[in-house]
């Protein structure tokens, strides 16, 4: 059994070092305990109890103090950044003949109407999505002041 707990611990490192997810290590120290346990000759039943409380023990109460202290950060993306926001068109959005194009933060952006209106030109809009380089675009309402 020790050489099982060997590659159980062997494996749970790689699983770890591939992925930096902080699951696979707890179950590493498990493979510990039930290493530890099969070299001063316990049987096979607790040598799985050890490894089943220590990994759930160690999941259980350090993974949420180690995700605190080290949370991953959300960093946005121009999709995330972009929807939302207003924008100018630059040139008359017509989706059915591929044209149209609006400035957006001062950047030109392709951008296409999501209900496939014509849009023109210096008609404000406000991006739906982002599709790569294009933006999917609707008019805004008009000022009726």
């Amino acid at each position: 059994m020790v050489i099982f707990w060997i590659v159980v611990l062997v494996a749970a490192l790689l699983a770890e070092a591939a992925t930096f997810a902080l699951i696979s290590i707890w179950f590493a120290a498990g493979a510990v305990a039930g290493l530890i346990a099969a070299a001063f000759g316990a049987s096979v039943l607790v040598q799985a109890v050890l490894f089943v409380l220590v990994s759930a023990v160690l999941l259980i109460f350090t993974r949420p103090l180690v995700k605190k202290l080290f949370p991953g950060k959300f960093i946005p993306t121009n999709s995330e950044l972009s929807v939302g926001k207003s924008a100018v068109v630059i040139e008359e959005i017509d989706t059915e003949h591929g044209k149209g194009r609006v400035k957006l933060g001062g950047v030109d952006w392709t951008a296409v109407s999501d209900s496939g209106e014509i849009i023109p030109e210096g008609s404000v809009v406000t991006v739906l999505e982002v599709r790569g380089a294009k933006l999917s675009v609707k008019k805004e309402a008009e000022n009726t002041n």
